[in-house]
């Protein structure tokens, strides 16, 4: 990600429809987390009902609140409801405001530059105090591959796309690699709060608590990436994480219970929560050939081969090297259950998994989920001649290839009948 954003690339991770590679949580329960942390932010309160919004809004002063529609994406402010509502940010300056905007949002979709056309469902808001920034700043910790640490980048052009501001002005970036053994410092902290240019000593030394307490929720908490944008040095002198986006790695679940705890399914496409449970890879795709693979790098490869051939995959679906009868004929339910599926390729190459299983769960399937669209196989490796016998005496109309160019064609052909 690191070596994306100094090509100018993507930096800020999307919270698009693929499947959960790294958890993410909502800005509300983000709040939560910087607090716990001692992370200073405006003053928030999550509602989930009209009334819930009504009630919280008293607890904000004259100057009133701001209210947050609370879905896993990005662009917020600038999207739109499928009801019709304009925007998923609003200021609000009473109680019955406050409802009536939460009637709106609680429910609909809310449909931004990151959640493709379907959007994703609203089903909390966030009241939050208005703070008038003064200046606004951008803080992230991640991963850097390239040095093996944490890094901490920041940028004193916080408040707009990240990208943009690496493309434009790549210079405006700081990045700082916090040593894994050594750990990060009051003085390394406040060494990048002075770049920044705070305008206060005071408010320097909030930054650098501020990055100091960020890493270590980052720490604690197996985290993939913390994203403050913005960091606000407010027309007072404080500074504040005014929104938040977390990341946290799906490999540390067992020991982060509570962090998992707050996952929203219904921020995720229901087809690959469902993979997810009987443990097979899956992220919907938008084309017509189903695809079911075993093997990441084959699965890629696979994708790649029907888009030569002027088609394009429905899925990226890799059963694992642990695939038996059951687990093929559930990733069949899933890809019948997509109506845009027109054909599907099963692509299997036998090596820690057997053939005879896959050809065992495609004829189990076949048969049971009255499978009506044209199904191309290709298996190679283990058990290979055992599973083509069991396609031949099965009767049913599977078409068998051994060349991967071929049945790829053949699978995109079937598909634009």
């Amino acid at each position: 990600m690191l070596a994306s954003l100094r090509k100018a690339g993507s930096f800020a991770r999307a919270a698009s429809a693929g499947q959960r590679r790294f958890l993410s949580i909502h800005e509300y329960q983000s709040v939560n987390l910087l607090n716990a942390y001692g992370v200073p932010t405006p003053k928030s309160i999550a509602a989930k009902s009209p009334e819930e919004a009504f009630e919280a809004f008293k607890a904000f002063g004259p100057t009133g609140a701001v209210i947050k529609a609370q879905v896993l994406a990005g662009g917020r402010g600038k999207g739109k409801f499928d009801n019709g509502l304009q925007g998923g940010v609003h200021k609000v300056e009473s109680a019955e405001q406050a409802r009536d905007y939460a009637t709106q949002m609680l429910g609909a979709k809310l449909i931004t530059k990151q959640t493709g056309a379907g959007g994703r469902v609203c089903n909390a808001v966030m009241l939050a105090e208005r703070r008038d920034p003064g200046h606004e700043y951008y803080v992230a910790l991640l991963n850097d591959r390239a040095s093996q640490n944490v890094v901490i980048v920041a940028s004193r052009q916080g408040g707009m796309n990240i990208e943009e501001v690496a493309a434009k002005d790549p210079d405006a970036i700081i990045t700082t690699p916090i040593p894994y053994y050594a750990g990060f410092s009051k003085e390394s902290a406040l060494e990048i709060a002075n770049k920044l240019g705070f305008s206060t000593p005071a408010a320097t030394n909030e930054a650098a608590d501020i990055f100091l307490n960020l890493y270590k929720i980052y720490k604690d908490k197996d985290a993939t990436q913390i994203e403050i944008n913005p960091l606000a040095e407010t027309t007072d002198g404080h500074v504040l994480a005014m929104d938040a986006k977390f990341g946290f790695d799906d490999n540390a679940e067992f020991r982060q219970q509570d962090i998992f705890a707050l996952r929203d399914i219904t921020q995720e496409e229901p087809s690959e929560v469902e993979a997810q449970k009987a443990n097979l890879n899956f992220i919907k795709l938008d084309g017509s050939v189903g695809c079911l693979v075993n093997g990441a790098g084959l699965a890629m490869a696979t994708m790649d081969v029907l888009s030569l051939h002027g088609g394009q995959p429905a899925n990226f679906l890799d059963v694992g090297g642990g695939a038996t009868p059951e687990t093929v004929k559930k990733a069949f339910e899933i890809l019948l259950a997509d109506p845009k599926v027109k054909s599907i390729f099963i692509n299997i190459f036998g090596g820690i998994m057997r053939c005879d299983y896959i050809a065992e769960g495609v004829i189990k399937a076949t048969k049971e989920l009255s499978l009506d669209i044209p199904l191309v196989v290709r298996l190679k490796g283990t058990k290979e001649a055992e599973a083509k016998a069991m396609i031949r005496e099965s009767g049913l109309k599977i078409i068998p290839f051994d060349s991967l160019d071929e049945a790829a064609e053949r699978a995109v052909q079937l598909a634009a009948q």
